[in-house]
C-alpha cells in the first residue's frame, strides 16, 4: 500500500514545480516585454567597476532633474528644450573607435584617432531628431605650467570614412573632410561640437557606417614645440601630454508610438481614507525589488499607484463612470449573477523619465507615457 501511495506526494511536488516554473516563465516574459519597450534585447549587465552613475554626463543629469521638476502647465515631454528638437529619447552614444597612430609629416607629429558610433542601438520606428558630436580637451591643473611650454594651438580635422580599406592602401583616398579648424589650448575645459544628424541617419542603414577619423596637428613656429604626447597613446619626445577625453555622440530621437502630446503630472496626493469604492491606491515600485537597480540609474523607484474598488449602483459622478457603466450597474443590480459590475480601471495616467544603461554601455534618458495612475473610474 505504501508503494502505491509513495508516488502521490512526488506527483504533487511535480505539479507544484510545474506551476512554479510556469510562474517564472511568465515573469520572464513580462520582463522581456518591458525591456523591449526600452529597446533592449536583454537586461543590461554592469560590474562593480562599471556602475552607471559614475559615468553619467552632467548634461543628462540636468535634463533628468528638469524633467522631474516640470509642472503640469509648462510640460511637453516630447520636446528637448536643451537642443530645441522633438524627442523622448536622449542617448550619449560612446565612441568605440581606436587610436590609429601618431604619424610624422614634414617634421611634424600628428595624431589620427578613429571614431565609431554604433547607430544600430536605435529602434527602426525611432525618428532621428539630432546627432551632435562632442569632443572635449581637458587639462589637469598641474598641466597648466607644462601647457606654456608646449604648442599653443592645434589644427583639428574631422574626416568621414567613405569605405573600408586594406592596411596597405592609402587611407587618405577614402576620407572626406567634414571640418577643419584651429583650437586654442587653454588650461580649462575646451569642447567642440558638430551637427552630424544627416550623416548619423545614413549610418542606420546596413553597411553605411565606416566611422570618422579625427586628426590633430600641433601649430607652432618653434620646431622644438612640434612634438607632443597624446594622452594614453604613443610616447613621443620631448614628453608633452594632450589628454583627449572620449568623444561622444548625443543622439535625440522620437518614438511616435510612445510620445503623444500629453501633460506631465505634478505631485499626486491620493486619499488615504479606507473605502471599498473604486479609486486610486498607493503603490510604490522599488526597482531593487525586481533586481533592476544595477542598470537603472534614476529614479530608484516611483509611485506607480493602481486602481481598486467596487462600482456600486447607483454610480456617482465621483466614480467617473461612462453611460455604458451606469447602465451595466443598473442591470447588475437586477441580475447580479448574470451581469458583472463594471471594472475599476485607470482613466488618467501620466509619464515619468528614466535614466539607464543600455546593452552597449550608453547612458540613455527616456520619457515614458502612462506610467503613473492619477485617477480611476468605472468602465
Amino acid at each position: 500500500m505504501r508503494l502505491n501511495m509513495a508516488p502521490l506526494p512526488l506527483l504533487a511536488l511535480c505539479v507544484l514545480g510545474v506551476c512554479a516554473l510556469s510562474r517564472v516563465e511568465e515573469m520572464k516574459s513580462q520582463e522581456r516585454l518591458f525591456l523591449g519597450s526600452l529597446g533592449l534585447s536583454e537586461r543590461p549587465r554592469t560590474t562593480e567597476s562599471q556602475k552607471p552613475w559614475r559615468h553619467v554626463p552632467v548634461a543628462l543629469w540636468r535634463m533628468f532633474r528638469r524633467s522631474e521638476n516640470i509642472q503640469v502647465q509648462e510640460s511637453d515631454p516630447c520636446i528637448v528644450p536643451e537642443y530645441g528638437v522633438r524627442g523622448n529619447i536622449i542617448r550619449y552614444v560612446q565612441d568605440q573607435g581606436q587610436l590609429v597612430s601618431g604619424l610624422s609629416s614634414n617634421s611634424q607629429t600628428c595624431l589620427d584617432k578613429q571614431l565609431f558610433f554604433n547607430m544600430s542601438v536605435l529602434q527602426p520606428m525611432e525618428l532621428l531628431s539630432l546627432a551632435q558630436l562632442e569632443i572635449q580637451f581637458h587639462w589637469k591643473p598641474f598641466r597648466s605650467a607644462v601647457l606654456l611650454q608646449g604648442p599653443r594651438a592645434l589644427s583639428l580635422s574631422l574626416y568621414k570614412v567613405i569605405r573600408a580599406t586594406l592596411r596597405e592602401a592609402n587611407p587618405q583616398a577614402n576620407r572626406r573632410l567634414l571640418l577643419s579648424k584651429s583650437v586654442q589650448l587653454q588650461p580649462e575645459l575646451t569642447s567642440i561640437t558638430m551637427d552630424l544628424t544627416s550623416l548619423a541617419d545614413s549610418w542606420r542603414k546596413l553597411g553605411r557606417n565606416y566611422g570618422l577619423v579625427l586628426q590633430l596637428l600641433p601649430l607652432s613656429t618653434d620646431p622644438e614645440e612640434l612634438h607632443f604626447r597624446p594622452g594614453n597613446s604613443l610616447p613621443l619626445e620631448p614628453p608633452f601630454t594632450l589628454p583627449l577625453s572620449q568623444a561622444s555622440l548625443v543622439v535625440v530621437s522620437l518614438n511616435p508610438q510612445q510620445c503623444r502630446s500629453r501633460q506631465r503630472r505634478s505631485a499626486v496626493h491620493l486619499p488615504v481614507t479606507p473605502s471599498n469604492v473604486c479609486k486610486a491606491r498607493r503603490l510604490y515600485i522599488d526597482f531593487k525589488d525586481v533586481g533592476w537597480q544595477d542598470w537603472i540609474i534614476a529614479p530608484q523607484g516611483y509611485m506607480a499607484n493602481y486602481c481598486q474598488g467596487e462600482c456600486p449602483f447607483p454610480l456617482s459622478e465621483s466614480l467617473n463612470g461612462t453611460n455604458h457603466a451606469i447602465l451595466q450597474t443598473l442591470v447588475h443590480s437586477l441580475d447580479p449573477h448574470g451581469t458583472p459590475q463594471p471594472c475599476c480601471v485607470p482613466i488618467r495616467l501620466s509619464p515619468i523619465s528614466m535614466l539607464y544603461y543600455d546593452n552597449n554601455d550608453n547612458v540613455v534618458l527616456r520619457h515614458y507615457q502612462d506610467m503613473v495612475v492619477d485617477e480611476c473610474g468605472c468602465r
